[in-house]
């Protein structure tokens, strides 16, 4: 079958490539379907029109023509995968590489232009996630060793502390050796989130500053969350930064709705601001601890039940001894914080301290 001319045209019409014909003047002579769909542009919007348009600005066009009449390009009249930007009728910039000629008439005059432009934004990404990658890969190798050297460390100075004072005096310095320990479970985790990300090629962006996006390392909390959860109003009390933070995100992702204070005090302010379904309290906290706090919600609010969770099993002040006479039913230890756990002590005590309308 001989490709006739009605053919090729239909052909080049429907092709995905961006093809752009001018004349002698630089006007658009010819704009098939890809150029629509990539550049966003009807027909009738850039027919007969200065080829400029396309492109982000005038120097950006000439700087294609003069590439094309170039001999470093391809020899001249012609250019062969020449990188440069197009712009859509939106203003977005896409990058494409055109492969062009120069039109000559029977005199040897310059007639016109065509090119073919591939958009590159799929082979660049590909290319971005590629390297991605593999900077991932080296990256958690090299924060891995010493980050086993610090967790090893770690542990041999809580060995001392416990060593050479007694648990009454070390419990401080404990709480902040866990705190480090807490950190670097974290670090971990956003390691194995991003050897995940690598290894599924699967990125995902958000918001960071203006325009700017940024690689979303959160963990994503794995296990089937329970319907009874969602809605429930947790007020989540701690001290320490990052317990607030991983408890949030924790909870948020169940669908509860969730409020945090950063001791006993605020905690009361909170409590009488909003009403809340179950109290998750730290132990020791300064201005009001565990035990001052739950003895006041007890005494204000006897139906609100409250959870209590601490970082080790060594009570210095008895707080948790003392708040399990008063009635305190749960503790939680969170070293680190176990999702399926957190969410059954939350259901337990709230549905066990509703009453039975049976």
């Amino acid at each position: 079958m001989a490709l006739t001319a009605d053919k090729f045209e239909q052909l080049i019409s429907h092709s995905t490539d961006i093809v752009v014909a001018t004349d002698r003047k630089g006007t658009v002579v010819y704009y098939n379907d890809g150029a629509k769909r990539s550049l966003g542009y009807r027909s009738d919007e850039v027919m007969g029109r200065f080829v400029a348009q396309v492109y982000p600005s005038l120097e950006e066009a000439k700087r294609v023509k003069r590439a094309m009449l170039a001999e470093g390009h391809g020899g001249p009249g012609r250019i062969d995968s020449f990188q440069t930007t197009f712009l859509t009728k939106e203003r977005q910039q896409i990058p494409v590489a055109i492969s062009g000629v120069v039109l000559f008439d029977e005199d040897g005059e310059e007639d016109g232009t065509i090119g073919f432009a591939k958009d590159l934004r799929e082979i660049l990404q590909k290319d971005q996630l590629a390297t991605l990658g593999e900077v991932a890969v080296g990256l958690s190798h090299e924060i891995n060793n010493p980050l086993s050297v610090i967790l090893n460390q770690t542990e041999l100075l809580e060995r001392d502390l416990m060593r050479l004072a007694d648990e009454a005096d070390a419990s401080v310095e404990l709480e902040r050796v866990d705190a480090i320990r807490r950190e670097i479970a974290r670090i971990a985790e956003i390691l194995q989130r991003l050897g995940e990300m690598v290894e599924h090629e699967n990125y995902e962006t958000v918001d960071y500053i203006g325009p700017a996006r940024m690689i979303d390392l959160r963990r994503r909390w794995e296990g089937k969350s329970d319907d009874r959860l969602r809605g429930l109003r947790v007020l989540v009390v701690d001290d320490d930064q990052g317990i607030l933070r991983t408890l949030s995100e924790i909870l948020e992702a169940d669908g509860c709705v969730v409020n945090t204070a950063q001791d006993g005090k605020e905690a009361l302010d909170r409590v009488e601001e909003s009403p809340v379904d179950v109290v998750v309290t730290d132990v020791v906290m300064p201005r009001v601890d565990g035990y001052e706090l739950y003895t006041a919600l007890h005494r204000l609010h006897p139906e609100l039940p409250v959870l209590m969770m601490t970082a080790f099993t060594y009570d210095k002040d008895h707080i948790i001894k003392r708040s399990r006479l008063r009635g305190l039913s749960t503790v939680i230890f969170k070293k680190p914080v176990d999702p399926a756990r957190l969410r059954k002590a939350i259901l337990e005590a709230v549905y066990s301290a509703q009453p039975d309308d049976s």
